[in-house]
This record gives C-alpha cells, sequence and structure tokens, in this order.
C-alpha cells in the first residue's frame, strides 16, 4: 500500500492514537466480529466475500480497494491486513487518506494519472452514483478535472496536483471516507429520544387550530355523555353507559360526513375560517372519528349486552337473552321494536368498513374494497335512523348538504365527456394527461381534481393534482405516477396500444433574449406531440422522442414556438389509433393547503419525487405574476419592477426545494424549471426571486472515495458551462440529501418575511420538517397525496 514517494506504511499505532483505549477495544471488538461473518474457513477473505460484504455496484472500485487492502499480494485478505487498512481509512489523517484514493486513482500503479484512467474512475464513479451521462459528456467531465489538475501540462497527474486539486474543496479531505465500509464501522449508541414537548411556543404556533379543535371535540363528548347519561340514571350503570355512548355517537355519525364535503371545504379556505379551522387535516379527523365511532360502538354494544343478561338473568324481563338482543318481539325501539336487529346489522357494516379502510387494503391493489365497501354509510343511515329514535335530527343539516354536494358534483362531472388532447409517457412511468378544458373550469395553483377514465375503470375516480397553471386557458395537465393498480392499468393501456404513425421531434432549446417577451409569460400546452417534459434539459438542439399519443380526430394545432424539451433518453412517439381513449370526466376542483403559498411573504416549496406536482402549478403562476409586474424600458432596456403586488400575492421570495432519488426522475418538470430560470436571468442571484434547490439521494457525496472525482468534474464544468450535466439546469444537483438545518439557516438567515414551509411528499420526511420548522419558528403545511 505504498505511495509514489513515501514506500513507508501507514503507522496503525498513530492512526488509531486518537481513540481511548476503551473505544480501540471496542472498535476491534467489533471489526473482528464482522471479518469472521464474512470469512470463510479459512479465516481469510477473497475477492467475493468481499465485493458482496463492501455492497458496490461497481465492481472496479471493489477490485481497487481489495487490491489495495491486499498488501502481501496473495489474493486474499486477512484479519491483520483489513485492520491496518481500515484503520487508515476510519481513523487515519487527511494525507493517508489521499495517499491511499491516489493509489485507487493510479490503475496501472505507474506513480501517476493519465487522461484513460481518470476516464475509467469517472466511469465507474457515474455508475456507483446512478448517473448515466452520454459518452460525451464523460469525456467532458474528465477533460475539465484533468486540465484544471494537470497544472504543468505533462498529460499526467501527480500525488502533488491531485492534492492541490483536492485541497480547492475544503472539508473534503478531513472527512474522506468510504460509506459502503459502514459495516466494518461500530454502530454509534443511540441517545435517548427526547419526548416531543407539545406544551412549547414553537408546537403551538405550528399546531393551536388543531388542538383547540381537539379540545373542543373531546369537551362536547364529554358533555353529551354526561347529559345522555344523568337522564337515564335511574334505569342502571349499564344503560347510562349505552345511552351516553348513543348520543355522541349521534353526533359522530352525522357529522362525520362534513368532513369530507369537499366543495364545502374549497368553499372555506376563500374565508376568514380557513385561519381559524384546521381545514388541512380534515383527512386525519376523519380517520379518528371513525376511530371514535368504532370504539364507542363496541361500549355501546357492550353494555347493551350487560343490560340484557342481567334482564334475563333476574328475570325482570320476559323474554330470553337472545330474543331481546336479535329480535323485535321485546319491543325495543321507536319502528316496530327493530333496535336491536339494526344494532347487531349496524356493528356487523361498520367493522366491514372499518377493515377495509385500512391502508393495508387501499395501497395493495384493492381500492375497489375499499371504495364499495365504504358506500355502505348510506344503508347504515337508513339503519340508524330506524334504530335511534332522534338521529335523524342530528343528520338533517350535515345530510342535506351532503346529498346537494353529491348531487351538484354528478351534474357538473357527468355533463359533458372531456377530451384527452395528448398523452406522453414518460420513461419514468409517469403519464401526462392533456385535457381539454371546460369553459366554466376555474382553479387556483395546487388545486386537485377527481379523474375518471371510463376504458379503464368506469365507477372508480382518483384525486390528482393539477400540473398547469390556471392562466393556460386550454388545457388542464396532469401528471399520474404509476404507483398501484389502476394508474399502472392507465400507463399500460397507452404503452401497448398499436401505433398509427410515428414522429422524431426535435426542439431548440436555444431561448435567445431576443425571443422572449418578460411582460407575457405564457404557459402554453404541447400541441405537436412533444412534451413540455423531457428527460433532461440541455443548451443545446437534441433529438429527442416521447410516447405521445392524440385521439384520432383531435385538431391539429400550430407550432407553440421553442419549448424545453429532454435529452438523448427518451421512448417512441406514436398515435393513439381510436377515439374512446380521448374521453374522461372530471370532478372539481378542490383546495389544498398550498393556496396559502400566495398570502406568504418567504415561501418555502420542498417536493421529494412525483411531490413537485402541486408546485408545477404554483410556480408556473408565481413566475407569471411576477413577470406581470416586471417592465422594460424600450429605449435603454432597464428593467423594473412595480412596487404595487396584486391583491393575492404578498411573496417577496420562493425557494423551491426538489429531492429526486434518481436521474431519471427529473426529467417531469426540469424544463419548466429551465424556463423559470430562463426568465429570471438577467437578475443578480442575490436579487433572484425564485431559488431553485436540487439534490438526488442516489448520489455519494463528496466525502467518499467513490465519488469525490465525480463531483469534483461535474463543479468544475457546470462552473464552464454555465449549467448542471445533470439536468442542464443553471442550478447545480447536489448530491446526497439535504442538511435540513443549514438550509433553514440559510433562509432564516436572508430576513425577506415572516416563512412559511410547504411540503409534499413521504410521511417519514414530513416529521423532520416539521421538527426544524418547529425549531426555527417556522409555520408547516403538509400535502396529502
Amino acid at each position: 500500500m505504498s505511495t509514489p514517494g513515501d514506500p513507508a506504511q501507514p503507522d496503525l499505532e498513530s492512526c488509531r492514537g486518537t481513540m481511548s483505549a476503551e473505544e480501540d477495544a471496542k472498535w476491534l471488538q467489533w471489526v473482528t466480529h464482522q471479518f469472521e461473518t464474512i470469512a470463510g474457513e479459512d479465516r481469510e477473505i477473497n475477492l467475493q466475500e468481499f465485493k458482496t460484504a463492501l455492497n458496490v455496484k461497481e465492481s472496479f472500485f471493489a477490485e481497487r480497494f481489495f487490491a489495495l487492502f491486499d498488501s502481501d499480494g496473495s489474493g486474499t485478505i486477512t484479519l491483520q491486513e483489513l485492520l491496518e487498512a481500515l484503520t487508515l481509512l476510519i481513523h487515519g489523517n487527511p494525507m493517508d487518506k489521499l495517499k491511499f484514493l491516489f493509489q485507487v486513482y493510479d490503475v496501472d500503479g505507474s506513480g501517476s494519472i493519465d487522461a484513460d484512467e481518470l476516464r475509467t474512475v469517472l466511469q465507474s464513479c457515474m455508475r456507483e452514483s446512478a448517473i448515466s451521462l452520454p459518452d460525451k459528456k464523460l469525456d467532458q467531465l474528465t477533460l475539465a478535472l484533468f486540465e484544471s489538475a494537470d497544472k504543468d501540462n505533462n498529460g499526467a497527474i501527480t500525488f502533488d496536483e491531485l492534492r492541490n486539486e483536492l485541497q480547492r474543496f475544503p472539508g473534503v479531505m478531513e472527512n474522506l471516507t468510504i460509506s459502503a465500509a459502514h459495516w466494518l464501522t461500530p454502530p454509534a449508541a443511540r441517545p435517548r429520544s427526547r419526548r416531543p414537548r407539545p406544551l412549547t411556543s414553537a408546537y403551538w404556533h405550528n399546531h393551536r387550530s388543531h388542538l383547540l379543535c381537539l379540545a373542543a371535540y373531546a369537551g362536547l363528548h364529554v358533555l353529551l355523555f354526561t347529559l345522555a347519561a344523568c337522564a337515564h340514571r335511574a334505569l342502571g350503570a349499564s344503560v347510562m353507559v349505552a345511552k351516553g355512548c348513543g348520543q355522541c355517537l349521534n353526533f359522530d355519525c352525522s357529522f362525520i360526513v362534513v368532513l369530507m364535503l369537499r366543495r364545502c371545504l374549497t368553499w372555506l379556505r376563500a374565508t376568514w375560517l380557513a385561519q381559524v379551522l384546521p381545514l388541512d387535516q380534515n383527512i386525519q379527523f376523519h380517520q379518528l372519528m371513525g376511530w371514535v365511532v368504532v370504539g364507542l360502538s363496541l361500549v355501546h354494544t357492550v353494555a347493551h349486552v350487560a343490560n340484557f343478561a342481567l334482564q334475563a338473568q333476574s328475570g325482570a324481563s320476559p323474554f330470553r337473552f337472545w330474543e331481546l338482543l336479535l329480535t323485535t318481539r321485546p319491543g325495543i325501539g321507536w319502528v316496530r321494536g327493530s333496535a336491536s336487529p339494526t344494532g347487531v346489522a349496524l356493528l356487523l357494516l361498520l367493522l366491514l368498513m372499518f377493515a377495509c379502510s385500512s391502508s393495508c387494503i387501499r395501497r395493495s391493489g384493492r381500492f375497489e374494497v375499499f371504495y364499495w365497501t365504504h358506500l355502505s354509510y348510506l344503508p347504515m343511515w337508513i339503519l340508524l335512523i330506524v334504530h335511534g329514535p332522534s338521529f335523524w335530527k342530528w343528520l338533517l343539516v350535515p345530510g342535506i348538504l351532503f346529498f346537494l354536494e353529491k348531487a351538484i358534483g354528478l351534474a357538473v362531472s357527468r355533463m359533458a365527456a372531456l377530451c384527452i388532447v395528448e398523452v406522453n409517457l414518460l420513461p419514468s412511468k409517469v403519464t401526462h394527461l392533456l385535457i381539454k378544458r371546460p369553459p366554466l373550469f376555474h382553479y387556483r395553483p395546487g388545486d386537485y381534481l377527481y379523474l375518471n377514465v371510463p376504458t379503464i375503470a368506469r365507477y372508480e375516480w382518483h384525486p390528482f393534482t393539477i400540473s398547469s397553471a390556471p392562466e393556460q386557458k386550454d388545457t388542464i395537465w396532469l401528471h399520474v405516477r404509476s404507483q398501484g393498480q389502476w394508474t399502472n392499468r392507465l400507463y399500460e393501456s397507452f404503452k401497448t396500444s398499436d401505433p398509427v404513425d410515428s414522429k422524431r421531434l426535435s426542439r431548440s432549446l436555444r431561448m435567445r433574449r431576443s425571443q422572449r417577451k418578460p411582460q407575457s409569460f405564457q404557459c402554453q400546452p404541447v400541441r405537436s406531440g412533444a412534451a413540455v417534459q423531457g428527460a433532461m434539459a440541455s443548451s443545446k438542439d437534441v433529438t429527442v422522442e416521447l410516447t405521445s399519443y392524440r385521439p384520432r380526430g383531435t385538431p391539429q394545432h400550430g407550432d407553440p414556438g421553442p419549448v424545453p424539451t429532454g435529452t438523448e433518453e427518451s421512448a417512441q412517439a406514436q398515435r393513439r389509433t381510436t377515439s374512446e381513449w380521448g374521453l374522461c370526466y372530471i370532478d372539481g376542483p378542490y383546495g389544498t393547503p398550498t393556496r396559502r403559498i400566495f398570502a406568504s411573504e418567504h415561501a418555502v416549496l420542498i417536493g421529494a419525487g412525483i411531490g413537485i406536482t402541486p408546485f408545477a402549478s404554483i410556480l408556473q403562476s408565481i413566475m407569471y405574476r411576477h413577470q406581470k409586474r416586471k417592465h422594460i424600458c424600450p429605449s435603454c432596456q432597464h428593467s423594473w419592477m412595480d412596487n404595487v403586488q396584486d391583491e393575492d400575492m404578498k411573496l417577496h421570495k420562493v425557494d423551491f426545494i426538489w429531492i429526486n432519488r434518481d436521474q431519471r426522475s427529473f426529467e417531469w418538470f426540469v424544463s419548466l424549471l429551465t424556463k423559470l430560470e430562463l426568465d429570471q436571468a438577467e437578475e443578480t442571484r442575490e436579487g433572484r426571486f425564485l431559488e431553485l434547490h436540487m439534490y438526488m439521494t442516489s448520489a455519494l457525496g463528496k466525502n467518499d472515495m467513490k465519488a469525490i472525482g465525480l463531483q469534483m468534474a461535474l463543479d468544475l464544468l457546470a462552473k464552464k458551462e454555465k449549467k448542471d450535466s445533470i439536468t442542464g439546469l443553471q442550478t447545480r444537483t447536489q448530491p446526497g440529501r439535504p442538511d435540513w438545518r443549514k438550509v433553514f439557516q440559510k433562509v432564516a438567515a436572508e430576513k425577506k418575511g415572516k416563512v412559511q414551509v410547504f411540503f409534499c411528499g413521504s410521511p417519514a420526511l414530513a416529521k423532520v420538517l416539521k421538527g426544524h420548522c418547529e425549531h426555527f419558528g417556522f409555520r408547516f403545511f403538509q400535502e396529502n397525496f
């Protein structure tokens, strides 16, 4: 493991000298244990066992690490060799790590790194980070890094030149390691988890309406239970409990439907009540009330069963127990003594609905089971009216609102079938639908609708966020990710269809300043089969093929002009043969928490994967309004902004953070982001209204030996070309996950006004973000999808 100019082996004891004796003993014990779990009977590790344990995607790094770990060249690694190598990598100083890195890059052992060796290393780095770039781009990355490091232009990179190049990236050399070797690092002792303190000012700031409603809900139940129980205290404890639970059930079983009146909730969002009521948590409250209904029903049933058992046992009633429980003979109830049998039927229906509403049913491709069993609320209401003498009074107002909303929704959604103007299939299994916009369909950025495609499922309606801006008058955009049974059938139905013709789509991405009109920002739909969303963006002319379908009979539209599209990675361009696929029905629009964005001063939009969909519409609308306030002098080309903002928009700054797992996921909206960057290209970075932050979680960071070379090359080429090699945006795509503390510290330091964070993504990430928002005093809003 010698390096040019330094043949000595690393000093094992000096490398471990920073550890205490106890820590050193634990580390040795852990490494020995891990070694024994992967070593063969000969107590040595061969190359294949090493690859399996290291869990690397590219064999190049496994073979290079193995060759360097195998100091005696025997073809196997002993425990002592492993300890020496890991001591260097885990506990070594920056210079030792740099020497090891140089040996990895110096494939032929010549003491220097030539361009071909560097290209091989960068290609392996790309595979480790799941990054796919054309060979031409790989050559450009290689030359960028090689020319930057080879200061003397002798055609080779020496150890000193590599060290000097790495020193341009602060903090990298000190933290350089191999992330895949975590299995040889002892697990850190977990600190005791601190319980959340719900009474802190930050927690109260973000949850006050939620907590107040929960308190009012609990207090109302206590009041209803107490009044009903006291009114029947002469009949015994079991009857008191049953009547108390029954009175609470009267309220719950009628009010639970109010939480799902989407049109009413959308209307309430436009009123001052949106600041008081937790309208964003309507689904969570609906689920909570479902649990409460089940719990109260069971207690209500057990109390009545206990009462019937006491009556039958004491002889207070001439009827036997089973007659009291299952028949109408005792005359219990206000409709021909039907309280007992209707109660049993209600309990069975409720348990069936409850079981089929579980997430394992809804998310396992059995949505129809959830949907049809949930429709049992209609017979349940009928049974409840028969079962309880006063339930109809509780149901009167909610029931009228419910049936009015259903009637309006049915009339609007089935008034006329809409034409699907075009369907574009993206390689990442995202279906981009362009639907003809109805004349009276008015919506706000971030709203969603329910979609029904009869050829997929006649009775199924599924919610999708509208990804086009309201200013786009002709079409409505929907981006549907293939994640469940219905969405997969939608994607596959177009994918397997027979093409009528194929057309290669070429678009220029050279958006010249003379062609741009800042005062007339237009969100134009795709017309001629070229999707606005492509695989990647580029600043050069490229040929793009996308799977595109248009129903027969759909008129051809004119060319909308230069539209940013993708790169070389794509699918075929085809057209659908029948007009059936051009028909669908929509129900909506319905409001979401993102409506609050325009009332914010500093908005931070965070999307994870397809969670960007609500923000696509919002970003387009924001930039439209921003450009509307912008003016340019025709003589001197000086630009200025109106101080008067529109009534609905108080935004001073927008930070958009998009986190994706892999490179392909950026194809959804990267062209939209390219256009947004171009619209503010003339503004300084400090004065930009919209700032983008892109993260790719599958990419390894600069601190990893399997990625440092690639990340350095990407940085150098991005500075040279003024655009990112992964997405084509001016914004550099960062590897790994964001450091949320640093991100929010930067946002707080900008002091652009009160900060509100809007998130659409996984619940696990939402919890992390919510904790950081409470720490910094930011308002947090989450969109459920």
